[in-house]
């Protein structure tokens, strides 16, 4: 286990071909400082926005998309992930005409690649804590490739590109990868791993040191996971806005788009129904139990 550390990028307006030789390797790409530290508290005071529009018109779906909510650290329900954020924020929506995103459309190539906005989930914000109540702490192993099955369609090749808005050192948990999965056969793409289920470590993974404003992009076809943190609280808090550059035909989301099937699972229980299997846990379920039993012995005369 280790990171890529010393593979760090800056992004222009065109990628290099050192960028892209590293990517078609790796799956992966970290560009440092995509946007400054005032853009980042400008986007995450915008968030906060828009979650405070959805929370008070009282919003359970956008585009057939289910909202994730949990209890922050004061105690208070928020939203820790929303779907197509961009259409609840004009200057998101903007952000998402970057020139220097469209630039990466140049590591899909020989496919014609877009910034999804209205497609898949469009511009998602995941928000993780660790707390009691939180239902984002982690997220299981998985790819982003399944979800064009459940739509009725053969696995195209996308990025994910996540701007990250708090400074998350490898240390601290967050993003890891399995570099070079993307070229995977599709058995492998598919069973490799138990499907969100699976959280545990690998030791050929490999994670990152982010700071507030960095991009990072990830083959979507590529085997990753989110390791909870080390820390609890406001310290663990880790919020990431995912842009989608897709390739294919052109399937927009609508008010009356339905749910899909992969957005029914209950993430959250199978991760719990996870952690109650595990030795430890079921080691000490069995001695609550065993002492329960015993203390209903009748006692011998």
């Amino acid at each position: 286990m280790g990171t890529i550390n010393n593979s760090l990028f800056h992004l222009g307006d065109t990628l290099t071909t050192e960028q892209k030789n590293f990517f078609h390797k790796f799956g992966i790409l970290q560009f440092r400082n995509f946007i400054d530290k005032a853009t980042v508290a400008s986007f995450i005071e915008e968030i906060s926005s828009v979650e405070q529009e959805l929370l008070t018109e009282g919003i359970q779906k956008i585009n057939g998309i289910p909202l994730k909510f949990g209890k922050n650290t004061d105690g208070r329900r928020f939203i820790q992930r929303i779907a197509f954020t961009s259409q609840h924020s004009n200057r998101l929506s903007v952000f998402l005409k970057d020139k220097r995103l469209a630039a990466l459309v140049a590591l899909l190539y020989p496919y014609e690649g877009r910034v999804g906005e209205n497609e898949k989930d469009g511009l998602v914000l995941n928000h993780y804590i660790n707390t009691p109540d939180s239902e984002y702490k982690q997220l299981g192993w998985h790819t982003d490739s399944p979800r064009d099955i459940f739509l009725g369609s053969r696995i195209m090749p996308m990025l994910n590109v996540g701007l990250h808005l708090d400074d998350y050192p490898f240390e601290k948990g967050g993003l890891r990868v399995l570099t070079g999965t993307h070229t995977q056969n599709l058995f492998r793409l598919l069973f490799r791993k138990k499907y969100f289920v699976d959280n545990d470590p690998d030791p050929r993974e490999v994670g990152f040191n982010i700071e507030a404003g960095d991009l990072t992009v990830h083959d979507g076809r590529l085997w990753h996971r989110v390791q909870r943190s080390a820390y609890s609280g406001d310290e663990s808090r880790r919020r990431v806005m995912y842009i989608p550059i897709v390739t294919g035909a052109y399937r927009p989301k609508h008010a009356d788009s339905p749910t899909p099937f992969y957005h029914k699972l209950a993430l959250p229980r199978l991760e719990r129904y996870r952690e109650s299997l595990r030795w430890p846990t079921v080691k000490e379920k069995g001695l609550k139990w065993s002492r329960l039993v015993s203390a209903k012995q009748p006692e011998k005369i």
